[in-house]
């Protein structure tokens, strides 16, 4: 499936209660999961994307959900990959256009999902997606600063390694994009070639800070959400 034909499917949802999106099974599955991806996973499935392990979750393109307040202001950031298997690429500062980074980010459909303890499941909310295609001469400018991010992070995670306490990398911020620890029991310790050691005792993920959300939405005719 193309993301287009994702964007479209995604349109008759905005502005519906989940209790009219999913079904009761569905419900119980989201209310009883502790797995934060289980809301877009559904999602994916009620458009008719599979739920597998391709790079990709459209053809073309990737399906970012997050967690937003109820007029669409981001409550989450947002994860985009993993790092474990590219940190030397990331380390030596390879080529940007090789990572999983550049990939899962060059053309995006971002949808915000207003979720909250204080309501029940049933009542919570699709929102008004934003594609980003940062193939287009109109996101130049974002895609430049995610790029910038990636050399910043690479300087800061090699920064973390040589000089702090533990040796290990630790939570490094760019503008827009942010690297933290994301990992469950059992771990997966991070061991680095260019390094020779471990530099961390979990995994840790790529993710959108919530500034971008932010950014988008500022340009966005369909936020805030009313």
């Amino acid at each position: 499936m193309l993301l287009k034909d994702g964007a479209t499917a995604l349109k008759e949802f905005v502005g519906k209660e989940f209790r009219y999106i999913f079904t009761q099974e569905e419900l119980l599955t989201i209310n009883n999961s502790q797995n934060k991806g289980i809301v877009g996973q559904l999602m994916e499935k009620s458009i008719g994307l599979p739920n597998n392990s391709r790079t990709l979750d459209f053809d073309d393109g990737e399906l970012k959900t997050n967690q937003s307040k109820c007029d669409g202001s981001p409550g989450e950031t947002i994860f985009i990959t993993q790092i474990l298997s590219q940190i030397d690429h990331i380390l030596d500062k390879q080529s940007f256009a090789q990572t999983s980074l550049f990939k899962k980010t060059r053309n995006m459909l971002l949808v915000p999902i207003y979720k909250s303890k204080l309501v029940p499941v049933e009542e919570w909310m699709l929102l008004p997606p934003i594609h980003v295609d940062l193939n287009k001469p109109k996101w130049s400018q974002l895609a430049a600063d995610i790029a910038n991010d990636y050399w910043e992070i690479s300087d800061g995670l090699n920064s973390h390694v040589i000089s702090s306490s533990d040796g290990f990398i630790h939570t490094t911020n760019g503008k827009y994009i942010q690297v933290r620890s994301k990992d469950s029991k059992p771990y997966s310790p991070i061991f680095s070639k260019k390094y020779g050691r471990h530099i961390s005792n979990k995994n840790h993920a790529f993710y959108f800070r919530k500034s971008l959300m932010k950014d988008l939405q500022q340009i966005s005719p369909d936020y805030p959400f009313k």
